[in-house]
């Protein structure tokens, strides 16, 4: 069993004791938390509501749903959706607030409330913490019989959505329906199964083939979109001859494309790309999370932007994107950010913007990977043992590369011409994160492996 509580949102797998795993009680708890936050902060009683296609999604629903009408609270409904069509709703509909249930690429097991402000934003910091505090002293007051709220259930916010992807002035329509595509999508028995094949068929694809397209919750593969849980849908493109695949996360929100040779177009790719047309159409400053490709970084500059790098996190992306206006955004995740259309990650207005790429460019996925600049990132962590000092692990790495650039906002990042090293501690597991990237797989290796004996020195040196 396992409880998360963090700044934007409760996730956990389902079951378990009270505190320990995501329980009912759990769920009541934080839910009526954050109604009181609302209702305090916006004197607005209407939240929305959606979730993605999980076995416990149902389930979860009527908690949450019932602990807000006891709260007072009007529930708009949106049934399954996805998380930016939950984000753009909240704003649609003028409510105080939002609540997404879904896990994100988490396994099937696992469900939480991912908590949206009254502009359809995931909550600050110090919002988060007081929806925790707020929980776990049960400090909440519910609303007296007259005084309950009312469900409604709109499924009418997947076509509003899509209305404002088609209105999008970077998104052609036309010029994506001249391609006459054959499209493989992965659904992973989500509601990316729903939403990415009707919006396929309104931007005018042709063809369009759908695996793991009943929406179960029961994914088929390990949900995080990853190259080495993509093997099916890759031997699918090449066998049925498509142009590309598209694969989502189960609540949309991540994404990333399949070449039509089968190859991986590349996930950290995915914002390189989209931002490499919005900034052929309008030019200006990007930003990704600092533990996301240099490419990104490389493509702003040659279309005479400034690139931007943020704190590792969604919420400290879209504030970034704020303070220095950026056109595009995003992480490398997948997740790429449109301020027009809304401040989220959002993977089909990402899908309707590559499309458009891939027409005005005119050749196929597969060349049009090969004219970004080839990045390889190395991935590691360091197991802490109990009562080490991890600042003086950071300090002492600073000390020792202090002829670097660096960066300390959200970790220690170090810059080695166009190779660089970043190091953050996780906030679920006693761990410190590695990540290092070059333009030589070997020299990614060989970077991370030299920064992880550096640190093993310094534990070493704790005693």
């Amino acid at each position: 069993m396992a409880l998360i509580k963090s700044i934007s949102g409760i996730r956990g797998t389902i079951g378990g004791k009270p505190n320990e795993g995501l329980t009912p009680i759990d769920i009541v708890k934080y839910s009526a938390a954050y109604g009181r936050m609302i209702l305090e902060q916006t004197g607005n009683s209407k939240v929305v509501i959606g979730r993605d296609g999980r076995i416990s999604g149902s389930m979860v629903r009527n908690l949450v749903v019932s602990t807000l009408q006891a709260m007072g609270m009007d529930v708009v409904d949106l049934g399954l959706s996805t998380t930016p069509t939950v984000e753009m709703a909240v704003k649609m509909e003028s409510a105080g607030g939002g609540i997404i249930l879904t896990a994100s690429h988490n396994p099937k097991g696992w469900n939480a409330l991912k908590l949206l402000n009254a502009v359809g934003e995931f909550i600050s910091a110090e919002e988060g913490q007081m929806v925790l505090e707020r929980g776990q002293q049960e400090d909440f007051v519910f609303a007296e019989i007259n005084k309950l709220g009312q469900v409604t259930e709109d499924d009418s916010y997947m076509q509003k959505h899509f209305d404002a992807i088609l209105a999008h002035p970077l998104v052609d329509a036309t010029a994506i329906r001249a391609l006459n595509l054959k499209v493989v999508v992965d659904g992973i028995n989500s509601t990316g199964a729903t939403f990415v094949p009707e919006l396929l068929r309104q931007l005018g694809v042709q063809e369009i083939l759908v695996i793991n397209e009943e929406v179960n919750g029961r994914f088929a593969h390990n949900p995080e979109p990853l190259p080495e849980n993509l093997r099916d849908i890759s031997t699918k493109v090449v066998k049925e001859n498509a142009h590309l695949g598209i694969v989502v996360d189960p609540d949309v929100d991540r994404l990333c494309f399949v070449c039509d040779d089968g190859s991986m177009f590349g996930e950290e790719y995915t914002l390189v790309s989209i931002a490499d047309y919005v900034l052929s159409c309008k030019p200006g400053n990007t930003v990704s999370n600092m533990s996301s490709t240099r490419a990104l970084r490389d493509i702003t500059e040659k279309h005479g932007g400034q690139y931007f790098a943020s704190a590792v996190g969604e919420v400290n992306v879209v504030k970034k994107m704020k303070e220095v206006s950026a056109v595009i955004g995003g992480e490398g995740n997948g997740g790429i950010i449109v301020p027009e259309l809304h401040y989220g990650r959002d993977a089909l207005i990402g899908i309707a913007l590559f499309l458009t790429h891939l027409a005005k460019f005119g050749k196929s996925v597969s060349e049009l990977r090969r004219i970004y600049p080839d990045y390889y990132m190395s991935k590691n962590k360091i197991d802490l043992e109990a009562g080490m000092d991890i600042q003086r692990i950071f300090q002492g790495i600073q000390e020792k590369y202090k002829k670097q650039p660096m960066n300390t906002e959200d970790g220690l990042k170090i810059e080695f011409d166009k190779e660089w090293v970043h190091l953050r501690t996780s906030n679920t597991e006693p761990i410190i994160r590695i990540y290092t990237e070059s333009t030589s797989e070997n020299t990614a290796n060989a970077i991370a492996k030299k920064i992880m004996m550096d640190i093993s020195e310094l534990m070493k040196e704790q005693g």
